[in-house]
């Protein structure tokens, strides 16, 4: 108890003039030039750092547009070579062995038979043992 009552005294002395006050801010982290900047500068910062964002974000989408489509001459040249080795195998071939016989990526076949088929000049069949065959509308009866 006695123990408590002094501490209770001691901090409640007045400070002698000249002795080094009890208690300090310490220097933290937050007490760094560049956030003073950025606070006085906030009105300006913030909307450069928001449009900047949003231009890389534009930037990002329009970029995986152009690199995801081929242009409209290239698709059209495929889709003919396509026809091309459908009229040759008048039962058809699968979209693996198309790939392979006109060098391009299997996904890519792909989505050019799919979009082949909603043109309706191409179809597709799957047998039994899960094998997709695309051939060309109205070649066989």
């Amino acid at each position: 108890m006695f123990q408590a009552f002094f501490i209770r005294a001691v901090l409640l002395l007045p400070e002698i003039p000249g002795d080094k006050p009890r208690y300090t801010k310490p220097v933290g982290s937050a007490e760094v030039r560049y956030f003073e900047w950025l606070e006085n500068n906030s009105h300006v910062v913030y909307p450069v750092i928001a449009v900047a964002v949003v231009g890389l974000i534009a930037f990002g989408i329009i970029s995986a547009w152009r690199s995801e489509d081929d242009d409209g001459v290239a698709k059209a040249e495929l889709k003919r070579e396509i026809i091309r080795q459908l009229r040759r195998e008048v039962y058809g071939l699968t979209a693996v062995r198309l790939a392979t016989i006109l060098n391009v990526p299997g996904g890519k076949m792909l989505k050019l038979l799919e979009e082949m088929a909603e043109d309706n000049i191409v179809e597709s069949r799957t047998d039994t043992q899960r094998v997709t065959t695309w051939r060309v509308k109205g070649l066989t009866g």
